[in-house]
């Protein structure tokens, strides 16, 4: 039974979320020289994108689908195949699964935007994209798939 309050409250703290990464870029942006302002706002923002696009594609298969020994989640809902209006069997029963997605992939773009922080002035763009869709496949979805 998909409960109006617990589903607006989800959505609600999905936005608040979301509105961490700008503010995050806003924080970092902050602590650079002039000349690197742009491109350190820029990782943050960029990763609303690349991260955002990848969970839908196969992260939240890793990390929330059904358990491949212990380690990762399988590919079932790639694609979000299979995530629909209805609530979950087996994670948010009050909510739809879609946002209990979209929650969670909030989660995954502000924890990859965390560490640009120590990378800032300190790397190539391209190198960074690079790494944040390595760690975010390597390291982010098996983690969440282990929590």
């Amino acid at each position: 039974m998909i409960s109006a309050g617990d589903t607006t409250w989800i959505m609600v703290s999905s936005a608040l979320v979301m509105l961490m990464t700008p503010g995050l870029a806003l924080f970092y942006g902050g602590m650079v020289r002039q000349k690197n302002l742009l491109s350190t706002m820029m990782m943050s923002v960029a990763l609303l994108g690349v991260i955002g696009v990848l969970w839908v594609l196969y992260g939240y298969s890793l990390a929330f689908g059904p358990d491949v020994r212990g380690l990762i989640g399988n590919l079932d809902f790639i694609g979000l195949m299979g995530v629909g209006q209805g609530p979950s069997d087996t994670y948010a029963s009050t909510v739809p699964h879609l946002a209990f997605m979209m929650f969670q992939g909030m989660f995954a773009i502000i924890t990859v935007a965390l560490w640009t922080g120590g990378i800032v002035e300190r790397i190539k763009y391209s190198a960074f994209l690079l790494f944040a869709v390595l760690w975010f496949t390597v390291v982010y979805c098996p983690v969440a798939h282990w929590v």
